[in-house]
């Protein structure tokens, strides 16, 4: 997929977001299927919060290599270089022990959720422009998948939230089952 494709499959998935938060009220987007797995809002806040302060922040700084000193010409890992050849995480479910760093918060509202959606459509427009003239050898380091450059880093957004359409899915049954 070249990066216009990207962004034109992120852009369609965040319209689906968008549109599915229509049919919830707030006090569905904050219930917990369990004690420690997140509610519809949270994974919203998720997946707004890692494109906007991980992933697109990393690729800006694959972009802006100077005086950033976590820049290198780092290797995808072996479970890296599997996920972007097939171009989507497997389709499993990760679970990460709850914990303040990690956890979202449960949103404020549901415009707080489309404006952050927005806000990551936005930040993506930007630097798909950037993308063309970005430099292959430089790479800042995921904690699972190695050095990714800031095209991966682009990629990985629209991949992020393509996994979660499984979450969310799995979230509006819980929801179902509960009303």
């Amino acid at each position: 997929m070249n990066t216009t494709e990207v962004l034109r499959n992120f852009e369609e998935i965040t319209e689906h977001y968008i549109q599915e938060l229509e049919g919830f009220s707030m006090e569905q987007l904050k219930l917990q299927p369990g004690e420690n797995e997140w509610s519809l809002g949270q994974m919203y806040q998720h997946l707004i919060n890692a494109a906007l302060y991980m992933q697109l922040a990393n690729a800006e700084r694959c972009l802006t290599p100077e005086g950033n000193d976590a820049v290198s010409a780092g290797e995808k890992t072996e479970v890296g270089a599997a996920i972007f050849e097939q171009g989507s995480f497997p389709p499993v479910r990760i679970q990460v022990p709850p914990s303040p760093q990690y956890t979202p918060q449960q949103p404020e509202s549901k415009e707080q959720l489309v404006e952050g959606l927005s806000s990551v459509v936005r930040r993506m427009n930007e630097i798909a422009l950037k993308l063309e003239n970005a430099p292959l050898h430089h790479t800042v380091a995921h904690p699972r998948f190695g050095g990714l450059t800031a095209e991966k880093w682009f990629r990985l957004v629209e991949m992020h939230y393509r996994h979660h359409l499984m979450q969310k899915d799995r979230l509006k049954q819980a929801l179902l089952l509960n009303a």
